[in-house]
């Protein structure tokens, strides 16, 4: 009897507890338009970026000291819509084994008209948040889940902060691209590495669902960590919902995230002037617009994680420096050796302790 109770209650795979289809839709119907431009301005900057992505991908072997497999797919460059679907489509593929545990620890199955309106309301919640990101994204390797991972420039955008910032076009256009190439790289070169990011991330993601008997405690735990969420220096949402332990495995994929973000921007830089005669006028003029946002903006931002994001560049790009400086890009490229020598979140603050536990 209890054996066929249980199977009763396993979840259904035809049920959505987000709308997918709903989400995009709403966040193509919720995005800003963009900078307007003319369709022949539209066609040049699709071509340029392309141009530039292709440049980038010797530029950044040659200054990495690491190659991407030949049959890397080519960058792809997006509208702000399109920078939607590929991610909706992602996110669906992250979130799968979420979802699984949801449905599996309902004590009764969601019916059809209740998982239907559900899926609705939160599709229509992360179509809002997909919109506002959209704005936001200059380019993006996407590891796509369950798909084919790929590079995107978003050229609207990229159009929008050249024309903000006042930058040379080409040379911005090759910088952004420079970057967006490093983590094409750091994904296909070390072969090993995207499985390990997405095999953490989705378990991480598993883990911060509550079960049951949690709600109450979870959720006096979000009205004690509110003002938290929101201060300089914290991790947004997060600091509301998870535990301890929860943070420190946030703290571990932090530092890892920190190491590739400011890896890419130690090489977006370290191209040089021989490539983008303005690197260091864009550089200064994109570093300040970082932290020249409103106030409102900052608080967004924030609850959102993207401030915690933004001192990644900062702290990985210090870490990466530093031991460059010391043992050469090859000695820094021990990094990608295997998971075990990526460095602790106290390594990416100091990386003499990641040379004393790696080097000797």
């Amino acid at each position: 009897m209890s054996q066929d109770t249980r199977q009763d209650h396993r979840p259904d795979p035809t049920i959505e507890l987000v709308d997918w289809d709903f989400a995009a839709a709403t966040g193509r119907r919720l995005v800003p338009r963009g900078p307007q431009v003319t369709p022949a301005e539209a066609a040049d900057a699709v071509h340029a970026l392309r141009d530039a992505a292709a440049r980038s991908a010797q530029h950044v072997a040659d200054t990495a000291r690491m190659h991407a497999p030949a049959s890397a797919e080519p960058a792809r460059v997006v509208d702000r819509a399109g920078w939607i679907d590929a991610n909706v489509r992602s996110m669906r593929g992250m979130i799968a084994p979420v979802q699984d545990k949801l449905l599996a620890s309902r004590a009764t199955p969601v019916g059809p008209a209740a998982a239907a309106v559900g899926s609705k309301v939160t599709g229509g919640e992360t179509g809002a948040l997909m919109a506002f990101l959209a704005s936001k994204v200059l380019g993006q390797y996407d590891l796509a889940p369950g798909g084919t991972p790929q590079l995107l420039l978003v050229a609207p955008n990229v159009v929008e902060v050249e024309r903000e910032l006042e930058l040379d076009p080409a040379d911005f256009r090759q910088w952004v691209c420079l970057h967006e190439e490093t983590h094409r790289v750091q994904f296909t070169a070390v072969p090993w590495l995207r499985e390990h990011m997405l095999g953490r991330t989705r378990a991480l993601s598993v883990d911060l669902v509550p079960d049951a008997d949690q709600l109450a405690a979870r959720l006096a735990m979000v009205v004690r960590n509110l003002p938290d969420a929101v201060r300089e220096g914290g991790n947004g949402l997060s600091d509301l919902v998870t535990t301890p332990e929860q943070r420190e495995e946030i703290a571990r994929l932090t530092a890892i995230m920190s190491l590739l973000e400011g890896h890419a921007d130690v090489i977006m830089d370290d191209v040089g002037p021989a490539v983008i005669p303005t690197v260091d006028t864009i550089r200064a003029k994109f570093d300040e617009r970082r932290g020249g946002r409103s106030s409102l903006d900052r608080v967004v931002r924030r609850l959102l994680g993207l401030e915690a994001k933004m001192r990644q560049y900062s702290d990985g790009a210090t870490f990466v420096r530093g031991v460059v400086d010391e043992v050469g890009m090859d000695g820094f490229n021990a990094v990608w050796a295997s998971p075990e020598t990526l460095p602790s979140p106290a390594e990416i603050g100091d990386h003499r302790l990641w040379l004393a536990r790696v080097h000797g």
